[in-house]
């Protein structure tokens, strides 16, 4: 009884070799499924580059996409989500300059208004103005054509700019209104080329004025983007000159002449920006609300904006997240139309092989033997196909960034990943109906088909 219980048993070693038939005979059916596509090599590369096509148009898009609202959101954080700007603006509504030969038109940001947003509103840590004197300067022979703005000290901090050269201005410089400067960076490479700027005199003109001004500092090259190259909010740091506020006062005074055919045009303004930087971010939007209304109190005319980058950064964010939602759409059209062209070819395929689907029914192959094989195909040709586009698309979206001056493609980890998987998985959808349809044909049948 004992040996006639053993022998009724199931060997260990039976047991055990009955895997290994199983994993060869996935092995074998990979291989036939790789040996009937290379029996067809350009049929299966046709049916291939619709998924190619489709992979690489997504990552092209959605990297370009990326890529252009990068550089924008770049430079809205670089002036500082915590900050809300203040700018003053010539009103629409004056007289104008040909109806008089020289007036004097004041407008913009004054001392009153800093005064009240800095004592009467709550969450402001400090408040920084800005005052442009005057847009010329030159060194010898050589001439920049831009802003000369006088700042304080903390301007350099809520902008998060650092020197590459020298240093920034200081509260020394502020206090004793020093003759000193603070270049961009393509100011230094107007005026100084490749010399050393630092310690070196410039000369800032307007109309009669003409003062020189020690170099203590050069700029990082700031982010700038579009054509031509622009700063935030119109701001290019690369292209201006800073000199201490007190210095700006004193030698230029507020009052800046403009000449003009038919007559002359004074302008009045005592500063050209302000700059508020809020304890939290939770409080610069309720912040940007109050100095609406301080300033509507104060001005009969509409003559300043007020921009909050933190508002215009969820609003490129959105934008960003909309335009990609968007361009994915349209470019997985593509690969629909790809997994379409693989269901066409692998109907087609089932036709074919009808005779041979019934030799191997007939032999023992069971539906699922039948679906594996014909669904492997399509898996190799949707996988290969996904890779290759991944490719394309990579190397598509440099060489069009590249010549059209785009700026720079980011090419996303999650962008790869989410068209590869989709690739697979239209492989697998539009696969699985000729792997049934070719697994429910009648052995019988499929025998005397021709």
């Amino acid at each position: 009884m004992r040996n006639s219980a053993s022998f009724l048993l199931p060997c260990p070693c039976a047991r055990a070799s009955r895997k290994p038939r199983v994993s060869l005979f996935n092995l074998e059916t990979i291989r036939m499924g790789m040996t009937n596509l290379r029996l067809h090599k350009l049929r299966s590369l046709l049916t291939a580059l619709g998924i190619i096509f489709g992979v690489a148009a997504v990552i092209c898009m959605l990297s370009v996409t990326e890529g252009a609202s990068a550089d924008e959101m770049r430079m809205i954080r670089f002036l500082g989500t915590d900050n809300i700007i203040v700018n003053s603006v010539r009103p629409q509504n004056r007289t104008d300059a040909t109806q008089a030969d020289t007036f004097l038109l004041q407008y913009g940001v004054t001392h009153e208004d800093l005064d009240s947003i800095e004592n009467t509103l709550p969450h402001v840590q400090r408040i920084v103005p800005l005052r442009t004197v005057a847009y010329s300067a030159r060194r010898a022979e050589k001439r920049f054509e831009g802003p000369v703005v006088g700042t304080t000290p903390e301007f350099f901090q809520i902008v998060r700019i650092r020197p590459a050269l020298g240093r920034v201005l200081t509260d020394v410089d502020e206090r004793d209104a020093k003759c000193v400067c603070v270049l961009g960076d393509d100011v230094r490479r107007d005026l100084f080329a490749y010399e050393d700027p630092i310690g070196q005199m410039i000369l800032v003109e307007r109309q009669e004025v003409t003062v020189a001004y020690e170099v203590v500092g050069v700029l990082e090259p700031a982010i700038v983007a579009g054509t031509p190259a622009r700063g935030v909010e119109q701001r290019n740091l690369n292209r201006e000159i800073y000199i201490p506020l007190t210095a700006a006062a004193n030698r230029f005074g507020d009052i800046l002449l403009i000449q003009r055919s038919g007559g002359r045009e004074m302008l009045k303004y005592d500063y050209s920006n302000i700059y508020i930087n809020v304890d939290q971010l939770e409080n610069v939007e309720p912040v940007s609300e109050m100095v609406k209304r301080v300033l509507e109190h104060h001005h009969k005319n509409v003559d300043y904006e007020i921009h909050v980058p933190l508002a215009q950064l969820k609003m490129a964010e959105r934008k960003k997240r909309n335009s990609q939602i968007q361009l994915g759409l349209i470019a997985g059209i593509s690969l629909l139309v790809g997994g379409i062209g693989v269901m066409n070819i692998m109907l087609a395929t089932v036709t074919e092989r009808t005779r041979e689907i019934g030799i191997r029914r007939a032999l023992g192959a069971k539906k699922r033997h039948i679906v594996a094989q014909f669904l492997i195909e399509t898996v190799i040709l949707s996988t290969s196909g996904g890779l290759f586009g991944v490719g394309l698309g990579y190397l598509g979206s440099k060489i069009m960034t590249h010549f059209a001056q785009w700026g720079e493609a980011i090419v996303r980890p999650e962008a790869v990943a989410i068209s590869f998987g989709v690739s697979v998985l239209i492989g697998i959808f539009f696969g699985m109906y000729p792997a049934v349809r070719a697994a429910g044909l009648d052995p019988i049948e499929a025998l005397r088909h021709e």
